[in-house]
């Protein structure tokens, strides 16, 4: 329908049937399937078939394509992303974007999420609402991320086994079975990843487990399980000088005489964590619905650095419930509305303790803090269609603090914030919509922000985004474009900073403006067929522009003001052909240009611009079984560009690079029974 992301209307894989094109997408992040055409707010989707068309070592090639997202991979496993943003706040992992599996927060009560824990295979979707909506899922001022790690439809298959290797030593496997008896659904999924990565101390190893169940115990009445184990392991090289990037890129960070390099200490990433919530709907009749989730997550995190080995054990509680009632659905009324109203809870608790690092191994404690963040809110959201109007009306009540035991820091409990979203859409013709967005976004600063020694009275950021998009789509499927226009005025920007001994600590860097355009389309120049050499031909383009400019950021002599947020690229962006050819093959093609970006604050130096090149290739291969076999094959980084996918952003000594792998490989099996 709409966008290039929703390249779901013919897929390369054997389940697809390549002689339809999509019709509707909806959003399952509005709890009730609202058609994507009238959604009157920044939404994107990645579908099952989307992510197919990448299928790499990670999530990130398929995310890099939504307009308005931007994932790194320093090295294999050290995640970050952002959503209409910067990555000052991330060092490594993600904050100020929310993520959500169903309805249970993966991001914990601080804003912090381990996204590199899930193995890619077992995500099947992916939606992504851009912007602030605390209104409904609590504080961020990024965006939201649901991810669908629930099954695909029972009648799909029952085990799926995939194989996959590449260069620098990748491989990547997994099986998942599912099964449904009558009104029980079951699916257990095992994952395997491994890779020695393209710099030295960059060896990566996982281990995933995950179960997924669903018992409609009676009609309109069912309990879900989601729970998972993940084991991750992955060291991290350090960045790089200019000099040194060019010298040898595949070196980690050498020594000097005051700091011993990445190599003699072993920095690295050690994460073995269980998480799990229990999910039960009710549709009490057709007009009112009850949710009710309960979950936990219980992490071991160590970090050998350079400077220090940080030890952390993280539990974390919470619930969210909400209850939803509307007019009669059966009822052909001239106005449907919804109302929707609940609450979200969350409590993570940090027992920390810093070490000296003695090439590798804990020496004597230099630091031990226990902190405790509490994070709940109160929203509520009124929809009404009327005719071609749509508007939506949503707010949420949020309340942020931190207590910390055994320390001699002062507990901090942020002001309650109010978190309002207004919405509306027109209806032009059924292929047309426009759309207005006025919201509020609010993020406070994380666990390990606010407990970094140098750190001091920090503030949450918080602001107003003004928004306007347009929807339009043929009526046969054959084209659609998504544009939209932002304008994000934040206040207390977090920015991240390094101190001499290489340690992080975070300052408030005033205000940001931010001004945006996004827009994503796609056009089927040849139409799905079953004759000729090429059989459907889908042209798809993602262009998204960022003018970020600090604004009243000074730092003791220096003004920063007027100066371009760090790390952020103004332009960006991807081209891609997705062609079916004969024999069930197909071919993805797919150009990446990002302009040059600003390394620090003081916006004298920039990492260059870049242009990236990949190719993918799939073939259901002809076997007379009941069971398909899907073999494909990629390259990536074609033109063998010299960049750095993942900065060090206001280094101390100009180590701001982590070299990407030149050109590499990678190839695999699918194969369902």
């Amino acid at each position: 329908m709409i966008g290039a992301w929703m390249m779901t209307a013919v897929a390369a894989s054997a389940q697809q049937d390549t002689s339809q094109l999509l019709k509707e997408v909806v959003v399952q992040s509005y709890y009730s399937r609202a058609s994507l055409q009238r959604v009157p707010t920044a939404v994107s989707i990645l579908k099952a078939a989307d992510l197919q068309l990448h299928q790499g070592p990670s999530l990130l090639p398929a995310l890099n394509t939504v307009t308005g997202v931007r994932m790194e991979e320093r090295s294999p496993g050290s995640y970050r992303l952002s959503i209409r943003g910067s990555l000052l706040r991330s060092p490594f992992g993600i904050r100020n974007v929310r993520i959500y599996a169903d309805d249970i927060p993966l991001t914990d009560a601080s804003g912090n999420t381990y996204l590199n824990l899930v193995d890619q295979d077992a995500v099947n979707g992916v939606e992504i609402l851009k912007g602030p909506d605390d209104s409904m899922f609590g504080a961020n001022s990024g965006g939201i991320v649901r991810l669908s790690l629930a099954p695909l439809p029972a009648d799909t298959h029952h085990l799926q086994l995939n194989l996959q290797g590449g260069s620098y030593g990748l491989f990547h496997g997994s099986i998942g079975y599912q099964q449904q008896w009558k009104n029980y659904q079951l699916q257990v999924f095992q994952g395997y990843q491994r890779a020695d990565g393209y710099r030295q101390n960059t060896n990566m190893k996982r281990s995933y487990t995950q179960t997924t169940q669903r018992w409609e115990y009676k009609p309109g009445y069912a309990l879900k399980l989601l729970a998972f184990y993940s084991d991750l392991s992955y060291l991290t090289p350090g960045g790089l000088t200019q000099a040194q990037a060019q010298a040898d890129p595949r070196q980690a960070r050498p020594g000097t005489p005051a700091i011993p390099g990445a190599l003699t200490q072993k920095a690295g990433i050690y994460n073995k964590t269980f998480q799990g919530g229990l999910v039960h709907e009710a549709q009490f009749n057709p007009r009112l619905k009850h949710v009710l989730a309960v979950f936990g997550q219980t992490t071991h995190f160590e970090n050998p650095f350079i400077t220090k080995y940080e030890v952390r054990d993280e539990n974390t509680v919470g619930l969210r419930t909400y209850l939803q009632w509307e007019n009669d659905p059966r009822r052909n009324s001239a106005i449907q509305w919804k109302w929707l109203n609940g609450l979200e809870w969350q409590q993570t608790t940090t027992d920390a303790i810093e070490y000296g690092n003695k090439k590798g191994v804990r020496d004597t404690i230099q630091r031990a803090y226990k902190v405790a963040a509490d994070q709940h809110f109160f929203f509520t959201r009124f929809q009404a269609m009327a005719g071609g109007f749509t508007f939506e009306a949503a707010t949420s009540v949020n309340y942020f603090s931190y207590k910390y035991r055994n320390s001699l820091q002062p507990d901090n409990k942020f002001n309650v914030q109010l978190m309002p979203r207004v919405s509306v859409s027109y209806l032009f013709t059924p292929e047309l919509t426009g759309r207005l967005t006025v919201s509020r976004g609010y993020s406070p600063p994380t666990t390990e922000e606010i407990s970094a020694v140098a750190s001091r009275n920090l503030e949450p950021e918080n602001g107003w985004n003004y928004e306007a998009g347009l929807r339009a789509n043929t009526n046969n499927g054959r084209a659609g474009l998504d544009l939209a226009v932002f304008y994000y005025r934040m206040h207390q920007a977090i920015v991240r900073r390094v101190d001499a001994g290489g340690n992080d600590y975070y300052v408030n860097a005033g205000g940001v403006k931010q001004k945006g355009i996004e827009a994503q389309g796609y056009f089927w120049l040849l139409r799905p067929g079953t004759h000729g050499l090429i059989r459907g031909l889908k042209w798809m383009e993602s262009y998204t522009y960022s003018d970020f400019l600090f604004d009243d950021y000074i730092m003791g002599q220096k003004d920063y003001s007027g100066n371009r947020v760090t790390g952020v690229p103004k332009t960006i962006l991807v081209s891609s052909l997705h062609g079916l050819l004969p024999a069930k093959l197909s071919l993805y093609v797919q150009h990446t240009y990002t302009s040059r970006l600003p390394l620090e604050d003081g916006n004298t130096v920039f990492a260059g611009s870049y242009h990236l090149l990949q190719a993918n290739i799939q073939w259901q291969l002809p076997l007379n079984m009941r069971f398909p076999v899907s073999v494909y094959a990629g390259a990536y980084n074609l033109l063998n560009a010299s960049y750095s996918l993942g900065n060090d952003l206001n280094a101390v000594g100009n180590r701001f690079y982590n070299p990407a792998p030149g050109r590499n490989y990678v190839g695999g099996l699918t194969m369902r029974l």
